[in-house]
């Protein structure tokens, strides 16, 4: 009896634990199907997040929802394709590009921009910000945008470049006078000067002149002339010149430093000279040999009545020289040397009135030669010879009686 009842016991366990390990089976079944059947609901999503590419697979409905459980945070300037409102579906290609902030100056005007371009240029030309063919831009219009990149832009002006004379209107941006040049491709010479100064900074409708300036030697033969050397000759009468040797021109080399400007020459330095050839002195003997005596003006009255035999006599207009009045040489022309001779007596006559080489007898001068003659000196007039200009100025000018001896 007691065996009977062990037994169906036993049985009745083992029916127990059949059916919990069949209760288990089905529960892990139905677990595995729920977890096959839940991952197998998901969406495949492949995004490109920033630049970086990658696949997910999700229950999300939206694009936004997608963004928000990767924890990623959005702005309205950034860029997303399709919108965060479109619905996921298997195999969606998403593409995300978060705006960058840029700041842009102007000159003096600074900007804040969030932008999802690519380079500078497309930055600028999507905020209409207009950049001159001239204006300078750093860094480069090609350039990547980049987080917090900032863009300077430096609006060009015109003004004016004269290289060696020669104008044009140019562009510039602000600069020294130096960089300016350089941006222009214009090399300057040790000698070079530059208006304004090469620190000045440019400015609009500024002037910037570059004078070349060049230095040159100049190497030129002149001839000297020859020096004429009057020797008293006591056998030659008065008035009277034999040359004894002819005057030959030499020849000197000069070398000159030469400054040009432009081209043209401003100024010019001897720097050497050397003798090439000798001068050869024209040597002339002069006669000394007195005509007639010499009286003092005022003289005895035995010289008036002497004056008194002769020739012709006639009235003449009359004036004074000295020897070194405006224009005279000094010399009259016979060759006399009036300041070697200063109590010589002598009268300036017109030749064809009085011949010269005449002897005179002047009223109120005493006797003299008429040794000389004179521009103004024509027909009936005389000029009478003073050493000094005190007594020139006192004969003044006045009517005289003029005998002619021979």
């Amino acid at each position: 009896m007691k065996f009977k009842n062990m037994k169906s016991l036993f049985s009745k366990s083992l029916s127990r634990r059949k059916w919990i390990a069949a209760v288990a089976t089905i529960a892990a079944s139905a677990a595995v199907f729920g977890i096959l059947f839940y991952e197998g609901s998901k969406n495949t999503v492949a995004l490109t997040l920033d630049g970086e590419q990658k696949e997910i697979r999700t229950h999300a409905s939206t694009i936004q929802d997608i963004l928000k459980d990767l924890e990623i945070s959005t702005r309205s300037e950034d860029y997303l394709y399709p919108s965060g409102s479109t619905k996921v579906t298997n195999n969606m290609k998403v593409v995300w590009e978060p705006a960058k902030q840029v700041e842009v100056s102007v000159g003096d005007k600074k900007q804040k921009f969030w932008t999802n371009a690519d380079t500078v240029k497309e930055l600028l030309s999507e905020n209409k910000i207009e950049v001159g063919e001239h204006d300078k831009v750093q860094p480069d219009l090609t350039q990547k945008i980049t987080g917090d990149m900032k863009i300077a832009i430096e609006k060009a002006f015109a003004l004016q470049l004269v290289d060696a004379g020669k104008k044009q209107k140019v562009w510039s941006t602000s600069t020294t006078v130096a960089d300016f040049l350089k941006q222009q491709g214009i090399k300057l010479n040790k000698t070079d000067r530059v208006e304004p100064s090469l620190d000045k900074v440019v400015k609009a409708d500024d002037v910037v002149n570059v004078v070349r300036v060049e230095k040159v030697t100049d190497v030129v033969e002149e001839p000297t002339d020859f020096t004429v050397v009057s020797r008293k000759d006591s056998n030659l009468s008065k008035g009277k010149e034999e040359v004894v040797q002819e005057g030959k021109k030499g020849l000197i080399e000069k070398k000159y430093e030469i400054v040009k400007e432009n081209g043209k020459e401003i100024s010019r330095k001897l720097i050497s000279e050397k003798t090439v050839k000798e001068s050869q002195d024209k040597i002339v003997n002069v006669g000394t040999k007195v005509l007639v005596a010499q009286v003092s003006r005022g003289s005895s009255a035995s010289a008036s009545a002497s004056a008194e035999s002769g020739g012709r006599e006639f009235y003449v207009s009359s004036t004074a020289y000295t020897a070194s009045c405006n224009g005279c040489s000094g010399y009259t022309a016979t060759g006399i040397n009036l300041k070697s001779n200063p109590g010589i007596k002598v009268i300036a006559v017109d030749p064809s009135v009085i011949p010269l080489g005449t002897k005179v007898y002047v009223e109120g001068y005493g006797y003299a030669v008429a040794a000389d003659t004179g521009s103004a000196i024509k027909g009936n007039k005389i000029d009478v010879f003073f050493s000094s200009k005190s007594d020139a100025y006192r004969w003044g000018r006045k009517t005289i009686k003029v005998k002619v001896l021979d």
